[in-house]
């Protein structure tokens, strides 16, 4: 009988609906069968949401890491806070140790909130960029997961006005690097990386721009160098319609939105969000905290299922 993997799920922003789908999630008999779960976060919150949302879950069976920063339940939920910032890096630190010890085998995370953590004065803009520097971890990207389309982000948060100074050589292709790299992880032989241009038609020969012959060109012809099968840059506006006929395996994409905006158009509900580069498995759902919905028991739990489902196939 193959072994069940130990996946750490960490609760994200208290007053979001992670916990909610993490509890949600877990109940799943299908789930239960490929791993066991280690739920991070804290108890009083836990409580809290199985009482409020009457949700069907008997918290005793469940391997629970109280992080006790909310001691009690009168937080406030639905809304950005300075105590959801300080709670859910706390549970990400852990989750972190324990993955670093080897006690589990993966994390999950649920959705935290960036206006939290700014309350809480961290700097970081998200999980990716707290979890590399947790880690010590030098190159790591953004890669996106769902059966339709699969794609990895050159740049992340950041202004619109920045991205074209951001485009450069070096950096497209350590991500085109990365891109093979969460291949590997995902048991992709021999991938075709699509690269993606970051002007209109590709720069139409620098008509529209000159990143492309540049930047994204010359790191095109040094990965293929490297033994990496890249090709490109293509046309944006067409590319991902072509991924979807599995006409490639990883499309490279240069900024957030060219990937996200097509990529939850296919896959809203079942998208998930992993990080390349880290000494352990993380994935997450590639959605927000959802305060709008928060604490009312509406909460879609599929995403979080398909991260724990992914973070349980991945090899590192």
């Amino acid at each position: 009988m193959k072994k069940r993997k130990k996946i750490a799920l960490t609760i994200g922003d208290p007053a979001g609906i992670g916990t909610e789908i993490v509890l949600k999630a877990v109940i799943d008999e299908n789930l239960l069968n490929i791993c066991n779960p280690v739920i991070v976060g804290d108890r009083k919150v836990i409580e809290e949401a199985i009482e409020s949302m009457s949700i069907p879950i008997d918290i005793t069976c469940y391997d629970i890491l109280d992080v006790r920063i909310i001691k009690n339940k009168r937080f406030k939920k639905s809304i950005p806070t300075k105590e959801g910032g300080i709670a859910a890096y706390n549970y990400i630190k852990k989750a972190v140790e324990l993955a670093s010890l080897k006690i589990v085998d993966a994390i999950v995370t649920a959705p935290i909130s960036k206006e939290s953590l700014k309350m809480a004065n961290f700097r970081w803009p998200g999980h990716t960029e707290m979890l590399a520097e947790l880690t010590q971890t030098k190159e790591y990207a953004m890669m996106f997961y769902s059966e339709t389309l699969k794609l990895i982000l050159v740049t992340t948060h950041i202004p619109f006005k920045e991205i074209s100074k951001m485009i450069t050589k070096d950096k497209v292709l350590k991500t085109i690097i990365l891109a093979k790299k969460g291949c590997d992880m995902m048991g992709i032989d021999n991938p075709k990386l699509a690269i993606a241009g970051l002007n209109p038609h590709a720069g139409e020969t620098g008509i529209f721009g000159e990143e492309e012959i540049k930047e994204i060109i010359p790191a095109i012809e040094e990965a293929n160098k490297k033994g990496i099968k890249a090709i490109g840059p293509f046309p944006p506006d067409t590319l991902f319609w072509r991924a979807c006929k599995e006409d490639f395996d990883v499309i490279v994409c240069m900024y957030h939105d060219q990937g996200l905006i097509p990529f939850k158009m296919l896959a809203f509900n079942k998208g998930v969000n992993l990080t390349v580069g880290l000494p352990f498995i993380r994935t997450s759902p590639d959605h927000g905290t959802a305060f709008d919905i928060a604490w009312k028991g509406l909460a879609d739990q599929t995403s979080m299922i398909e991260a724990i489902k992914l973070a349980t196939k991945l090899k590192i």
